[in-house]
């Protein structure tokens, strides 16, 4: 049996825990390793290691930590062949989409490669007679990641590389259900040339995150993950005087307007509920359709595209699966869960995608239509190739609904009308929003993360949000007056003059 380690100071070290997790390959149900679940210790010695590192490495000029970034970049295309198929392998997406979340990640590091003029700081001259201000944007120390199951490369990319391009080192805690790739990540990072102790991976399980978010000498934690747990993250983290960033659970609509081509439509919805065996938090799980006209319609074209999925082993050739197993026996059982209810609380269930053959997690596309709002399926996160068709009379009901929702991570709105598409921007309340764009997930260079109780903190991820959690700001105001004159004391407010 594969025994996955932690990575501690350049060193792959087994953990002298007792206990570890299974790690399954979900497309056929076998166990393949195991990972240690690593003592509180171990991550105390990752932490002192990490706060050891980070010094020589904050103190290296940007332009130098850059160069490393840039040669993790270089290794990153050189080795996405064998990352993606470990993705495939470990969380069970299919292959394309394994590369699609690497290149996601790759472009955070690219970003991050621009830290000599994203780290520049501020500059004014003369804002009193004689005297000049600016600004430093400094590292804040050791941070940490913990990151989920649905993207163990892409989410980890989010963090890691903007915290190391600004001065800091960095411990991961990657999910344990598919904790491999964060290994590899790590070795390729070595590879680049970054110092032993700047970045760290940690196995384990709440033992090991408790001591990230109340150890004093850790100063960030970023989270993504479902929202009681991001609220538990933040709490903690937060009132032992660590800044968090905190990205939670998401139910994410789309609203139809009856002028949609619904040709398009269908496409977009079959790829943003179905893709990843609908485990992102970006998945669009609500179809919020104006008008029973256009409902049916809509209906009418997606369940026989529902129904026709290819589902089967993510890494299968010619053709390739749309779909790929769940990552685990027990979510599987926990999303059966979820469309028992639906049954039981009235909706309508068109195709049921419950009973897949084959030795793995495997599920097929479900479809629902004639949800309501209290029903469970439609208030609550599933997780899972599960799409809810929501009829709805008008535009001002859909958008109501829409803001009324507990979570505000991503929406989209499918129309001809530029008009209301502005109007559905500027009034929805939600952090993401798409026009005529299924997931919309932003670009390295601007920031991600949700409204309400999709996100816990005031900062997002990557972009400039990015920047200003892993700095922190220290402004100098400096003169410099002639040996030959002396002041007076000054009893008054100071002010410039």
């Amino acid at each position: 049996m594969r025994q996955i380690d932690n990575f501690i100071n350049g060193q792959r070290q087994a953990s002298t825990s007792e206990r570890n997790g299974p790690v399954f390959n979900p497309a056929n149900g076998e166990r393949i390793a195991q990972v240690g679940l690593s003592l509180p210790s171990e991550a105390e010695q990752a932490i002192a290691v990490a706060k050891q590192a980070q010094v020589a490495w904050g103190n290296q000029a940007p332009l130098q930590r850059a160069r490393v970034l840039f040669r993790f970049k270089a290794l990153l295309e050189e080795h996405k062949d064998r990352l993606a198929a470990m993705i495939t392998e470990e969380h069970g997406k299919v292959l394309s989409d394994a590369h699609g979340e690497l290149v996601r990640g790759l472009e955070v590091v690219e970003f991050a490669c621009g830290i000599p003029h994203l780290q520049k700081g501020e500059h004014s001259q003369n804002v009193g007679s004689g005297v000049d201000s600016h600004s430093l944007m400094q590292p804040v120390g050791v941070c940490a990641g913990i990151t989920p199951f649905n993207f163990p490369a892409m989410v980890a990319m989010w963090m890691f590389p903007i915290a190391l391009a600004c001065g800091n080192s960095f411990i991961l805690k990657p999910s344990e259900k598919n904790p491999g790739v964060a290994l590899e990540l790590a070795a390729l990072l070595q590879q680049a040339g970054l110092p032993d102790g700047v970045f760290n991976v940690v196995n384990g399980d709440k033992a090991v995150v408790d001591t990230l978010l109340t150890h004093p000498e850790v100063a960030a934690v970023s989270f993504v993950g479902s929202t009681p747990i991001a609220q538990y993250i933040y709490a903690t983290a937060s009132a032992h005087g660590k800044r968090v960033q905190a990205l939670g659970g998401a139910k994410n609509h789309m609203l139809v307007m009856p002028d949609a081509d619904l040709d398009g439509t269908v496409s977009a919805l079959m790829g943003a509920a179905y893709g990843a065996a609908g485990e992102r938090c970006m998945a669009i799980s609500v179809a919020m359709v104006v008008g029973d006209e256009t409902a049916d319609k809509l209906v009418a074209k997606l369940t026989p595209a529902v129904a026709e999925l290819r589902v089967g082993p993510g890494l299968a050739q010619q053709p390739e699966a749309q779909m790929g197993p769940v990552i685990s026996a027990e979510h599987k059982s926990r999303i059966l869960d979820y469309i028992e209810s639906g049954i039981e609380q009235g909706a309508e269930l068109v195709v049921d995608g419950r009973h897949q053959p084959g030795p793995g997690f495997f599920l097929g596309g479900t479809l629902f239509d004639r949800v309501q709002p209290p029903m469970r399926i439609y208030q609550e996160e599933i997780f899972g190739p599960v799409l809810a068709v929501v009829r709805v009379p008008d535009y001002e009901t859909g958008l109501a609904l829409i803001n009324q929702h507990q979570y505000g991570n991503g929406t989209a709105i499918f129309t001809q009308s530029g008009d209301l598409a502005r109007d559905f921007s500027h009034r929805v309340q939600v952090g993401m929003v798409g026009v005529n764009v299924p997931i919309p997930v932003p670009m390295a260079f601007h920031s991600f993360g949700g409204w309400k109780r999709s996100v816990f903190g005031p900062l997002n991820m990557h972009g400039s949000d990015g920047v200003r959690f892993y700095t922190r700001m220290k402004t100098i105001t400096a003169r410099w007056p002639r040996s030959d004159t002396r002041e007076q004391a000054d009893f008054v407010m100071p002010t410039m003059k």
